[in-house]
């Protein structure tokens, strides 16, 4: 007879506690919301335009002043440089748009033709002030403060409303800076770099089998779709950039945007000659139906170039969006070991080819790939992403000179009068 023996039961593992991971999951995902702009600029303006409430209830004597909640809502932006750059032109829109609506409801009050007068005299005063791509607000504030001003003793009262608005809206964002977006635009440039080398690595993997045209016209759709990436990209650094200027926690603003300007061009420039190459192979593959496009070795050899760059492609993106020193030297190693691991197997590819006399005819795409890959590996070189920096840099003191020159020659007298260390 068998003796079943009981097991000892087992002591739960702290480290795995269900509700640590469950803790642990909403800390990370509210981490996310955090960084997500979408998510910070809805918080921002919810709170301004609800304390832009709170003030007008206390200096307005209208009972219910939503002018200001309404001003503090245009006005607060997801930067502090937005904020203040575009601050000032939303400002005068809606202004501009209460006092024709104060105009109107003392002259003719609202109707179907007056309405359509104030659309009309609202979009010709916004051009007049100049606010630019707030032309529309300039109308919108004015039918929405036509629809609550009838009576032209509360004309002042919705003036002074607006004003508070701006104030607070303005006021919020220089007390409350807002955050610096630089690390979304990094991980937007690492996805990038991700998605190239993806598809870099899945090209090399066509050089030694048969490749259908359709597979390989796939990979060149694909190539031209990073077009749609890079906006999105573009967009991200943009607000990065945006987040960079007059913000009082950043040091060195001016380089660290143009390091990652400059990585987004190189990655664009990559990208541009990516989709030659996969083009290059959907013609070999045109002229070779049914085929091999090159000899097994050669096509092993070409795909092991081809993965060389794509981890370069990752460890330039790494390098460029790495704030650490000890960080970016380690980058920059991992970049220039990529790098030469790809030089080495350009020269054994090169050989190869040289070799190849089985389709003479098609030595030039052949020759057009290296040179293809020559131009990626040349971008992605550390002298010259170094002599690129230096040139943007120069050009951006440049036009910092030619558009605030006083400014410029009061920093310049400061730097000589200051007195030098002895030693």
């Amino acid at each position: 007879m068998r003796v079943l023996r009981r097991q000892p039961r087992r002591a739960p593992d702290p480290g795995h506690s269900p509700v640590r991971e469950r803790l642990s999951a909403a800390v990370a995902g509210a981490a996310r919301l955090r960084g997500n702009p979408a998510v910070a600029l809805t918080v921002r303006s919810t709170a301004a335009a609800t304390l832009a409430y709170v003030v007008a209830l206390w200096l307005s004597s209208q009972p219910a002043p939503l002018t200001a909640p309404l001003t503090a809502l245009l006005v607060v932006q997801v930067t502090l440089y937005s904020t203040l750059t575009t601050g000032v032109r939303r400002v005068n829109s809606v202004v501009a748009g209460v006092l024709i609506a104060i105009a109107f409801s003392a002259l003719v009050g609202l109707s179907w033709w007056s309405l359509g007068l104030i659309i009309l005299a609202s979009l010709v005063v916004g051009r007049m002030v100049r606010v630019d791509e707030f032309v529309p607000e300039v109308a919108i504030s004015a039918m929405l403060v036509l629809g609550v001003t009838r009576v032209a003793d509360t004309a002042w009262d919705r003036v002074l409303e607006t004003l508070i608005g701006a104030v607070v809206g303005l006021l919020f964002n220089i007390v409350f800076v807002p955050p610096v977006w630089v690390e979304t635009a990094g991980e937007s440039i690492g996805d990038l770099a991700r998605r190239m080398r993806r598809l870099m690595v899945a090209i090399g993997e066509e050089l030694n089998r048969p490749t259908p045209v359709a597979r390989a016209a796939e990979k060149l759709h694909e190539a031209r779709r990073l077009d749609n990436d890079i906006a999105d990209v573009d967009a991200a650094l943009r607000q990065a950039e945006d987040s960079l200027r007059l913000n009082p926690r950043v040091k060195e603003a001016l380089l660290n945007r143009v390091v990652l300007r400059t990585g987004l061009d190189t990655l664009e420039i990559c990208a541009v000659v990516l989709r030659v190459l996969a083009r290059t192979i959907t013609d070999l593959a045109k002229q070779r139906p049914g085929e091999e496009l090159f000899p097994q070795e050669v096509g092993l050899a070409l795909q092991e170039l081809l993965g060389h760059v794509a981890d370069a492609l990752v460890s330039f993106s790494v390098l460029v969006t790495t704030q650490a020193t000890d960080s970016a030297r380690a980058a920059e190693a991992r970049l220039a070991a990529e790098l030469a691991a790809a030089g080495a197997s350009r020269e054994r590819a090169a050989h190869l080819l040289h070799g190849v006399q089985r389709h003479p005819k098609q030595w030039q795409l052949q020759g057009a790939l290296l040179t293809e890959v020559d131009r990626i590996l040349d971008e992605l070189d550390p002298e010259h992403r170094s002599r690129r920096l230096m040139e943007e840099l120069d050009r951006s003191a440049i036009q910092q000179r030619e558009r605030h020159p006083r400014l410029s020659a009061l920093g310049e007298w400061a730097r000589e009068k200051r007195p030098r260390r002895a030693g």
